[in-house]
């Protein structure tokens, strides 16, 4: 079962934080420079369509991917009533197939650490690659070393009326990975039902993603602070990257 199976009916609820419209403006800004027109736009981990439906909104013809059944399911429900609909996919990232090709792809909210092997990631930075048009753009981030490091020992709390989730997270400096270990109690009428889930995120160096983005054909390969325009600092714990698949 893909990570956020489970949780898929209370995404939502546990990530109000996430400023959606926020991320939607600095896509675009993104796709304002790029110097071309983006009509078709791919969102490669999608979840449950939240920033599909931002940028569906904008007037992009969107086509979203995603592992996770379940959230895919959300994500069409969510923006059922959109005209043009979004398509949806339910495909692992190393096996993306569109039936054609995109103006942009981003992938945000560090779903590229979810891909735990460094060759499966090379695959899927290429598999991206071959789904773009020539001049398209390809935008992600990607939570660095140190952050994940720093999750380590550490215990969170997220709840809502409806929703309680503790996750507690363990770092693996042989393996390169933090497991996060979610318990998850959700209201049903009288009572609580409680279910947990496990999830990874591989420590990719800043370094081997621009290599994979290299080896895959990209150029123009730029790095930027959390939700910035400028390089990043020293200590940023996201970092977004924009890559060009050349003319």
């Amino acid at each position: 079962m893909a990570s956020y199976d489970f949780m898929a009916p209370s995404y939502d609820a546990l990530t109000q934080d996430v400023d959606y419209p926020r991320w939607r403006e600095y896509i675009e800004g993104h796709f304002a420079r790029l110097g071309r027109p983006i009509k078709n736009v791919l969102d490669l981990a999608c979840g449950t369509g939240s920033l599909t439906w931002e940028l569906a909104r904008r007037g992009y013809q969107m086509t979203g991917v995603d592992l996770s059944s379940e959230m895919l399911s959300l994500a069409e429900e969510k923006c059922r009533d959109l005209k043009p609909r979004p398509r949806f996919f339910c495909q692992a990232m190393e096996d993306l197939r569109l039936p054609e090709r995109v103006d942009a792809c981003v992938c945000c909210l560090d779903s590229v650490n979810y891909v735990l092997k460094p060759e499966k990631l090379r695959r899927a930075f290429r598999r991206v690659f071959d789904a773009l048009e020539p001049g398209g753009l390809f935008l992600f981030d990607a939570d660095t070393p140190e952050k994940l490091k720093s999750m380590d020992g550490q215990i969170f709390l997220d709840e809502t009326e409806d929703v309680f989730c503790v996750w507690r997270g363990e770092y693996s400096e042989k393996k390169r990975v933090c497991s996060f270990w979610m318990d998850i109690f959700e209201r049903s009428q009288s009572d609580w039902r409680r279910y947990g889930e496990l999830h990874r995120e591989y420590a990719y160096t800043m370094a081997e993603l621009e290599e994979y983005l290299r080896e895959a054909g990209f150029t123009r390969i730029k790095q930027y602070g959390e939700l910035k325009r400028r390089s990043p600092k020293v200590g940023e714990q996201r970092i977004f990257f924009t890559a060009v698949k050349p003319q």
